[in-house]
């Protein structure tokens, strides 16, 4: 199944900059990880906000949430979840 996300990221004002900095860091790889495995399919940055719209493809939301629940900006995150159905009117690929 695909879904859309949208993740707003909302980091405590009094973490430090190293902590932040690390948990970043993180949350790259773990992107990069998701990406590299098919399940994370597209990722774009929403300009002027510290936030992204992404595709997902896995089997179904218990899966979307254990993945977004792995992120380590889940926390400090706002996440709005939108499954996706094909629409009978596209002539593109489902990718």
């Amino acid at each position: 199944m695909l879904y859309h996300v949208r993740m707003d990221v909302h980091p405590p004002r009094d973490m430090a900059a190293a902590e932040f900095d690390k948990l970043k860091a993180a949350e790259k790889a773990r992107a990069e990880e998701l990406q590299r495995e098919g399940k994370w399919r597209h990722l774009w940055r929403i300009a002027g906000a510290y936030a992204n719209y992404s595709v997902f493809d896995v089997a179904d939301h218990d899966e979307l949430h254990g993945i977004l629940s792995t992120l380590p900006l889940f926390p400090f995150m706002d996440i709005e979840v939108t499954p996706l159905a094909r629409h009978p009117s596209t002539i593109a690929n489902a990718s």
